[in-house]
């Protein structure tokens, strides 16, 4: 089926005034194929994903080929618009002969990636041998342009701020980093309709009074303090809830809305008082996408209908007051939940609720990460939420013990069942010349080099790092080992890393 009649179709589902527009489109359809309208356009992602950008720590070296292969592409313009404070260059990629400009800009923010590697899935359908009767339709009547990766001195090093320090997005006034002046001089210079401001956000957002993780959240930025909806920041609206109503689809439940407080030194509230309709867009968390993978590929389907609905103005119709209606961001998500645990203390028992977070700490090449988990809230959690719950009604926290045997080598230590340990109440393993550059254990037994000694009674508190067993009649049936849940009957549980101790 045409991607023409699939968006098109998708607009007659989502906004009913506009169906006297399409009518002879809608004709076509029947309500299945309405439901699986954006199905078909989710269903053909993979013929359009860059294939060399699949984890988040890109570098500004592994786009470089990606922007200059459009350079002698014909339709296609690449132009250099400035330069980071490292001497890192920024491009500005555009495409389509339209009157109506939009502007794409990523990575304000070194360490949010999701929607860099969007764009260039994006760029690759545009440049596709497929669906060119729909993309001229596009490209005829708007001229995108896209600045991917505006802080690639952050992306290096997988930071949020730039080389000076500075947050970019609370640099619209003062204009003090190089990155933030290329940003207002290409907006300027285009006098752009439509601004995409894209994004990552913490994963622990959840969607207001829900369980939900917010994937995708969305703000159409205020422009003064009173909060006044113009045609500008109207447009804006009108545009997330068509994109919302897409994610519904992917991710029923999972999207946010941001706080719309003025905060004169942010880009996205001055871009909207400049007169360019802002939406900001925010990766957030999706369970079991630690790479953002699939958050990507909503980025991609709703960005591109966004820009299809932009091209023909059928978001017009849309009610604003729908925006309202989409839920607003909470932050009351861990990563692992544990309900009803019993701890002993004092001679007393206690049932307590633990709240556990995973964060991430980059190894020395930026490339890569490892996990070191901690406590960050306990008592009732009953109003709080995990990516994973575990309800441990009549367990006990139980110590770990120190496995008696030293071992000689890593190579040594890999050959141990980490699963028969923990059964046997082993958590922490004695590992003799371990090289430094090892930060992590790799298996489900916490590391020692040797001068590390076990507390006499088992610990929990907010701060602490939680390793410890789970006791019931008698019995071992869990652990907790640096914040993963391990099921020792069946021997699995998502996990990356335990911890090396000294």
């Amino acid at each position: 089926m045409k991607l023409q009649l699939l968006l098109i179709t998708l607009i007659v589902s989502l906004t009913a005034s506009c169906q006297s527009k399409i009518k002879g489109e809608s004709a076509k359809t029947n309500p299945v194929m309405q439901t699986n309208i954006t199905t078909e356009l989710y269903d053909t992602y993979d013929a359009y994903k860059e294939p060399t950008l699949t984890k988040r720590r890109i570098k500004h070296n592994e786009i470089q080929p990606l922007i200059d292969k459009f350079r002698t592409k014909e339709g296609y313009t690449v132009k250099k618009v400035g330069t980071s404070i490292e001497g890192r260059p920024l491009s500005l990629i555009s495409v389509g002969s339209g009157e109506t400009n939009v502007f794409l800009w990523s990575q304000m923010h070194g360490d949010e990636p999701t929607a860099t590697q969007a764009i260039f899935d994006i760029l690759n359908f545009l440049d596709s041998n497929e669906f060119q009767t729909e993309k001229e339709s596009i490209l005829s009547n708007l001229t995108l342009h896209f600045l991917p990766m505006l802080n690639p001195d952050g992306a290096e090093v997988f930071t949020r701020r730039n080389t000076l320090g500075i947050d970019i997005n609370r640099d619209a006034l003062a204009l003090q980093s190089p990155e933030g002046r290329t940003l207002k001089k290409i907006r300027d210079s285009l006098n752009a309709d439509f601004g995409f401001n894209l994004h990552d956000q913490s994963t622990y957002y959840n969607a207001e009074r829900t369980d939900k993780p917010a994937t995708i959240s969305y703000l159409a930025p205020a422009y003064n303090y009173e909060k006044e909806i113009n045609d500008v920041r109207g447009n804006a609206m009108k545009i997330i809830v068509f994109m919302n109503r897409i994610i519904q689809n992917y991710a029923p439940g999972q999207v946010g809305r941001y706080n719309d407080d003025f905060e004169p030194r942010a880009f996205g509230d001055n871009i909207q008082k400049w007169g360019t309709s802002a939406i900001l867009i925010e990766s957030g968390g999706y369970k079991n996408d630690t790479e953002k993978q699939e958050i990507r590929k909503l980025n991609y389907v709703s960005i591109l209908s966004a820009i299809y609905t932009i091209s023909t103005k059928s978001y017009s119709e849309i009610a604003i007051a729908d925006y309202d209606k989409i839920p607003e961001n909470d932050r009351k998500l861990f990563d692992l939940k544990i309900e009803n645990i019993n701890y002993e203390l004092l001679g007393k028992t206690y049932t307590l609720d633990l709240g556990i977070q995973r964060f991430e700490t980059d190894k020395p090449n930026h490339q890569d990460f490892w996990v070191s988990s901690s406590i960050v809230e306990q008592g009732d959690l009953s109003t709080y939420y995990g990516y994973e719950t575990f309800d441990a009604s009549g367990y006990t926290a139980t110590l770990g013990k120190l496995y008696p045997k030293r071992i000689a080598t890593m190579t040594e230590f890999l050959k141990l069942d980490a699963y028969e340990l923990l059964k046997q109440g082993y958590l922490y393993v004695v590992v003799d010349g371990i090289p430094e550059k090892i930060t992590e254990s790799p298996m489900p037994l916490n590391i020692t080099r040797g001068t590390y000694k076990t507390a006499a009674t088992l610990r929990l508190a907010v701060g602490v790092n939680p390793s410890f067993l789970l006791e019931k009649n008698g019995s071992l049936n869990y652990a907790i080992v640096n914040g993963y849940l391990i099921d020792l009957k069946l021997k699995k549980g998502a996990f990356k890393n335990a911890l090396i101790l000294k």
